[in-house]
């Protein structure tokens, strides 16, 4: 069957119904923008009219029958899923739904120890017994990467009954691996796999691109249009392809987890990115791939920094000279007006994304502004942080129903050790914890989280000058 991917069909409803010059008895409260405050009106008014309801023929995004069904079934098409949910609350609602349709509480799921805090929290929500595969260390990154393949085959042999494998795929610098190896192992033991694809949605474009997680054998794919797509923030997909996860429980968990009253303008966004995705043509994307690697080049010029091998070509990753940290040189680089999407004690991520650079000479110029105005500092030079996922596998020190039993108190960080965490400590960008709730914490971990701290790293912690939450022994 031939499907037309030229169509956008929740986006061209909403258009038409805004002709109609409708009377409006309904929410939202702006009234189709009538009553927005004059002083945002200018902000909000070409978006108001599509905010919408669940009016008769806009259809149900939780019992999609008419436009949204239809918008949902060509990203499916589009994105070789056999269905496809729309996501308005990012790859987080997607990811916690994946994780609660395949298992119950106490059941056991394999998951690769340096994901999402989603993942964790959707981990908690379930109630599941994570056994935790470490990653393996990149020493010319100097960062943690991919799940460790041997781990994770052995985690698999040593744990048959678990419910499935939980993994991230690429990770955000754009880092990629044998998914469709380890995808092939666990469908031999009958265990589904659930991808965070978050940071992959434009893997479908094809060449030079890695694979997809649904190419590669995934059961369960979740990704953030909004981060390499033209879609709104939060708008994101969930695409399922197997019997293994049942459709209904993932349908009826997005249900309990999502709005009842989802945005329309993000829902429409997902339509459009998908049509943008769908259309794009080979000249242009060629013309895009060009810009990113002409931007690569700029940055390469510099004296203060190297730029790393990514498998993503539209990720550009400046690795720190010794003496510098990258929260140096993305502070440098926002004085100029220009903002990278994360730095890390050693690295700052540039996303080129899907267009084309049009004022490169601005950059070139902050370029060499920013490298000449760096002065490096060896005593306050970023240490690479190893040896933070030491073990293979690792299990949390309680179950999640233990926790939710203990008494909790905070005490101060350096005295924390050989206590067990009452609550995860996560940098924020990327968001993945450096440790977690339930797990023992180490004196390593504290020298790391100190030392992150003094170098600028941005925490989704209560103040760490007020101690840590542990559970009482």
């Amino acid at each position: 069957m031939t499907i037309d991917q030229r169509r956008m069909p929740l986006f061209n409803r909403l258009q038409e119904f805004g002709k109609r010059r409708t009377l409006s008895f309904h929410v939202p409260g702006h009234k189709n923008g009538t009553i927005f405050p004059r002083e945002a009106e200018h902000a909000f008014a070409n978006i108001l009219g599509m905010d919408l309801t669940e009016l008769t023929g806009l259809d149900d995004l939780h019992a999609p029958t008419d436009v949204i069904g239809d918008a949902e079934r060509l990203a499916a098409m589009y994105f070789q899923a056999a269905q496809t949910f729309f996501l308005v609350g990012g790859s987080t609602v997607g990811n916690l739904a994946m994780i609660l349709a395949v298992c119950q509480p106490g059941d056991k799921l394999i998951v690769q120890r340096n994901s999402h805090k989603s993942i964790m929290n959707g981990l908690e929500l379930a109630g599941a017994a994570p056994i935790f595969i470490s990653p393996t260390y990149d020493d010319k990154k100097m960062r943690y990467i991919a799940p460790d393949e041997a781990g994770l085959e052995q985690a698999i042999q040593q744990h048959p009954d678990a419910k499935g494998v939980v993994l991230t795929y690429p990770d955000y610098f754009g880092t990629i691996y044998d998914l469709e190896s380890i995808t092939r192992l666990a469908h031999d033991y009958g265990m589904p796999v659930l991808v965070d694809e978050a940071h992959g949605v434009h893997f479908s474009l094809g060449k030079p691109f890695p694979r997809t997680a649904l190419e590669l054998g995934a059961d369960v794919v979740v990704q953030s249009a909004h981060k390499m797509a033209p879609a709104m923030t939060m708008a994101s997909y969930l695409h399922c392809q197997s019997d293994l996860v049942s459709k209904e429980r993932l349908a009826h968990y997005l249900q309990m987890l999502q709005s009842s009253s989802p945005s329309y303008p993000l829902m429409a966004s997902l339509d459009v990115a998908r049509f943008y995705l769908a259309t794009l043509t080979k000249e242009k994307l060629a013309s895009i791939l060009t810009s990113a690697e002409e931007v690569r080049k700029l940055f390469q010029t510099a004296k203060n920094w190297q730029v790393i091998d990514s498998n993503d070509p539209l990720k550009i990753t400046l690795q720190a000279a010794a003496g510098l940290t990258g929260y140096e040189i993305a502070d440098a680089f926002e004085q100029e007006g220009i903002y990278p999407e994360l730095a890390t004690d050693h690295e700052v991520l540039f996303i080129h994304g899907l267009a084309c650079l049009e004022e490169r000479k601005r950059l070139q110029l902050a370029i060499k502004q920013v490298d000449e105005r760096l002065k490096k500092d060896i005593e306050k030079a970023a240490m690479p942080i190893v040896h933070l996922f030491s073990h293979t596998f690792q299990q949390l020190a309680y179950s999640y129903p233990e926790m939710q039993t203990l008494k909790v108190r905070r005490i101060p960080l350096p005295a924390a050790a050989g206590f067990v965490a009452a609550e995860a400590v996560i940098p924020y960008p990327p968001g993945i914890p450096i440790l977690l709730k339930g797990e023992r914490i180490t004196s390593h971990h504290i020298n790391v989280i100190q030392q992150m701290h003094m170098q600028g790293a941005t925490f989704q912690h209560r103040a760490l000058d007020t101690g840590i939450s542990i559970f009482e022994m």
